[in-house]
Formats: structure tokens, sequence, C-alpha cells
């Protein structure tokens, strides 16, 4: 496994999908509209058309993953009001950012002028679309939020097939988010992981936090990362809990680790960790998580 990412690999293929559908069904839908009233066009003069109108849009949805992030749209109606207001934002540096490419691409690329006049009339047109096209984003990014918090990555490795089934989801309900009692056996200070062929022990405090892969845990040290095989709830029973806390069905954090907590979509909080990993704390484990780390307004 190798270093948690906000933006994860599946998190950037879904958008690249969406994306290219969108170029091709766009083009598709110009060249039939130039037809239909006599101007007809080929597929190299479409496709610029779309493809710098969407280069624009993906070179701004990071701006728009930081607004929700910021300002989650369904946590207030302040928050909407803000989202609605940074659709005149965007959508003057989507007109203007296309316009300049499309002069660009058509002079450079196919050799032909090209005009966009930035006129009031235009950018009213565009700001209607643009109206449009900030909802289907914003969209799209609580959808796959929505999606992939609940279809954590695993590692590459498959599981073993004789273990295959502890990954299929099942109606057990989960054990507890509370700490093991005092009454507990002694914790261990250090364990032995296998590397290449051999064992090297791991303080526990040297753990900066852990993410459940299938059949194994991945444990996050010091930018490293290994495998052991064991469940995250057992795992969690072997930690520390006044330094290891569970803030995800996926993920234990090392509370000494934390450097940000920072108000997430969907009512979630990101955690931003000292080695670069963020993660979510998800609401269920969120009264958990305060109790040793409390977050003040």
């Amino acid at each position: 496994m190798g270093e948690h990412k906000p933006f994860d690999w599946r998190l950037i293929a879904a958008w690249t999908i969406l994306l290219a559908v969108s170029v091709a069904a766009r083009s598709y839908v110009e060249m039939a509209n130039q037809e239909k009233i006599g101007r007809p066009i080929g597929l190299d003069h479409a496709l610029a058309i779309e493809l710098t109108s969407h280069v624009v849009v993906a070179a701004l949805l990071p701006a728009l993953y930081w607004l929700h992030r910021r300002w989650p749209i369904g946590q207030s109606l302040r928050n909407v009001t803000i989202h609605v207001a940074a659709v005149v934002p965007f959508s003057i540096a989507h007109t203007v950012g296309m316009a300049a490419l499309r002069l660009l691409w058509f002079s450079a690329i196919l050799g032909t002028a090209y005009s966009f006049p930035l006129t009031l009339d235009r950018l009213a047109y565009e700001f209607a679309k643009d109206i449009v096209s900030y909802g289907m984003l914003s969209a799209g990014i609580l959808a796959l939020h929505y999606l992939f918090e609940r279809m954590p990555a695993h590692a590459d490795a498959a599981p073993e097939p004789a273990l295959q089934q502890e990954t299929t989801p099942a109606p057990v309900p989960e054990p507890p988010v509370e700490a093991p009692l005092p009454s507990s056996p002694p914790l261990a200070e250090r364990f032995a992981v296998r590397k290449r062929g051999r064992e090297i022990m791991v303080e526990m405090a040297d753990i900066d936090w852990v993410e459940a892969s299938g059949n194994y845990a991945v444990l996050h040290v010091g930018g490293e990362t290994l495998e052991i095989r064991s469940s995250l709830s057992k795992l969690e029973s072997e930690l520390d809990p006044r330094r290891f806390v569970r803030v995800h069905k996926s993920y234990l954090v090392n509370v000494t680790r934390i450097t940000e907590v920072t108000p997430w979509v969907s009512g979630d909080w990101r955690i931003r960790l000292q080695d670069g990993a963020e993660v979510n704390l998800s609401r269920r484990y969120r009264q958990r998580f305060e109790s040793l780390v409390p977050v003040k307004s």
C-alpha cells in the first residue's frame, strides 16, 4: 500500500471517465446542432470546443472540492448561500479560461481563426449554462464521496481464498466503539512485523495510523507501510486506548500525530496527520474521538 492520498486513484479515474463521456456526448450534440442550422463542422472543430471547456472544468474541480470541504452544502442555509454566490466566480473563470484556450487551440493547432467576444450577452449565456454545470459537479462530488466512503480502497494483494468470506458485508453489528475496560490485560508496547522475509520490531507509539485492507491491517509508520494479518477491531483492542482511537470503520489514528481537524461533506470531518495523510472522521465515531481530542469551535 502507498501513502493515503486525499484524492485516490478511484476518484481521479471516476472524474476522468465522467468528463470524457461528457466531451464525447456534447461534441456529438454540437455537430448535430450546427448541421441543423446549415453550418456543419468537423469532429476536430467540435472536440476543440468541448475539450477546452472541460479542461477548464477539470482545473476548477480542486477549488470546488475545497468549497465543499470548507462549507458543506448540507450543513446550513448559510453554506448553500455561499455555494450559490460561488457560481459567479466559477462562471467567470470557466468562460475566460475556455475562451483563451479556444483562441490558442484554433490558431496554433487547427490553423483557423476563432472569435469568442466576451460581451455581456455572451457572459450571461455562459453563466446560465454554468449554473447547471456547478450543480451537476456538486452533485458528482457528493455522490462520489458517498460511494467511496462505503467502498474503501483495498491493498493490491487479494486475500487468501479461505478467508475471502471475511470481507463480505454481514448483518452482524460492529463491536462497540468504546475503549477496552481498565481491567483488560496489559497492552503490548511493541510487536514483530514480517518485512521482506525477516521480523522487525515496531513500537506501538511509532504508529501514525492504521488502515483496514481486507484480511489485513496496514500500519503507517514514519512514512512506511507494513501489513499484518489482523482485523482492525482486534488490533484496536491491542493498542493503547488513550493514544489510538477509531475514527472510521476503516481507520485507526494515533491522536498524538493529528495536526488538523476540519469539516467535510455530509456532516463528517477530515483529519490531517503529520505524515500528510488525510482520513475521514465519521459521525458514528465522533463522540469517542472528542473524548480524547476535544474539538473547539
